[in-house]
């Protein structure tokens, strides 16, 4: 008889930033690695005898929890992956949906007639989860495994297991990050004991809601939307300087354009459907030769903040820096503006340096784009 744990991946940057992420190869977050440690936890009276795990970052990253402390081989299996989403990868949530409402449709709610062109089909990923699971357990007779894994694959693994449709969602459904399945396998057959079980973390993590405002973005030219760029710079400058003292929005406006001329794509308008919900103005050319990306204003109208939806738009920085290479992400912030400050250290920046400005210190923050799992295995 083989004891077989099958756990999805903990929190990665695609999930924190709404990203879509099949083969896409981000980061985890530091709630991630907190989720790593209480999964390690959990099973840390648990004898393990072997780990495999997807190739992907953020399922080794999770194999941590088993392999740490432990003499235990690690193996990793590209028939682990995620489902690969050929031209969405990397992508926002909520572009595709915008861009391909009905096709989204059906990669959630009736995925046995997902076809993407460049992209995997649900029942492709079926047929190398499935058998990569019963490779494990034929390859394991008497011992405990642990896999770590993705979202559709654990669901597709499952689905075959169980004999149901993939579709099947309330039988099956998408695990919370590091939700666990208890497989048991034995003369040939498997018994499914437990499926999603995330005790080992607080209740609001334990599901996988859809129901989160997704924001999808837009590419403009500041020429053509001065007033609604510098309204943006306005307000940003206001909110955190309590005044419109010293502020000259052409100054900002141009520079702008500068941006554009070099890389069309680097002042974005964020939406929430039709409704405007902020800017993200990156300066691309800045810090190149140094390996450094700047961005030169995040900002979310008012009504979208405190609601933890600016990581979306530093999320569309860090993946676009990332595609160009770049190793850290720069940005200035000032210290009257707490709100601004605080978001920013609690998504990774550190203090550089500081200036005196006119309303008082204006601190330099920078981001390593490395990661927290730059260097796993």
């Amino acid at each position: 008889m083989t004891e077989i744990y099958v756990i999805r991946h903990v929190q990665a940057e695609g999930n924190l930033y709404r990203h879509m992420q099949g083969h896409w190869d981000g980061d985890v977050t530091a709630h991630g690695k907190e989720q790593m440690e209480r999964l390690a936890e959990r099973f840390r009276d648990v004898h393990i005898d072997a780990v495999y795990s997807s190739d992907l970052r953020r399922a080794r990253f999770t194999a941590r929890a088993f392999t740490q402390g432990r003499n235990v081989p690690l193996i990793l299996d590209r028939r682990l992956r995620e489902i690969n989403i050929g031209p969405w990868e990397g992508e926002p949530f909520a572009n595709a949906i915008w861009e391909t409402p009905a096709l989204f449709e059906t990669f959630l709610f009736d995925p046995e007639h997902f076809s993407l062109e460049g992209a995997e089909t649900y029942g492709d990923v079926q047929k190398r989860a499935a058998a990569a699971l019963r490779d494990i357990a034929e390859a394991n007779p008497g011992r405990t495994v642990a896999i770590t894994t993705h979202g559709i694959t654990i669901r597709c693994m499952l689905a075959h297991v169980l004999g149901i449709p993939i579709s099947d969602t309330e039988t099956v459904p998408l695990f919370a990050n590091t939700g666990v399945a208890h497989l048991r396998y034995e003369d040939g057959r498997f018994t499914v004991l437990s499926i999603n079980d995330a005790s080992h973390l607080d209740e609001g993590e334990r599901g996988s809601p859809r129901d989160r405002v997704s924001l999808r973005h837009v590419p403009v030219d500041p020429a053509e939307r001065r007033e609604a760029y510098i309204d943006c710079y306005a307000d940003a400058w206001r909110t955190a300087h309590g005044s419109l003292e010293g502020f000259d929005g052409d100054t900002y406006w141009l520079a702008a354009l500068e941006h554009r001329r070099a890389d069309p794509e680097s002042v974005l308008f964020f939406y929430e459907g039709e409704r405007f919900a902020g800017l993200l103005d990156l300066d691309t050319e800045r810090g190149e030769s140094i390996g450094v990306g700047w961005i030169s204003l995040l900002y979310l109208a008012p009504e979208y903040r405190g609601r933890g939806l600016g990581v979306q738009l530093l999320g569309r920085a860090v993946v676009k820096y990332r595609r160009l290479g770049r190793r850290t992400l720069r940005l200035q912030a000032a210290e009257d503006n707490a709100a601004a400050l605080a978001f920013y250290r609690r998504n990774g920046f550190e203090t550089l340096s500081w200036t005196p400005g006119r309303h008082g210190k204006i601190f330099l923050l920078e981001k390593d784009l490395r990661g927290i799992a730059h260097g796993d295995v």
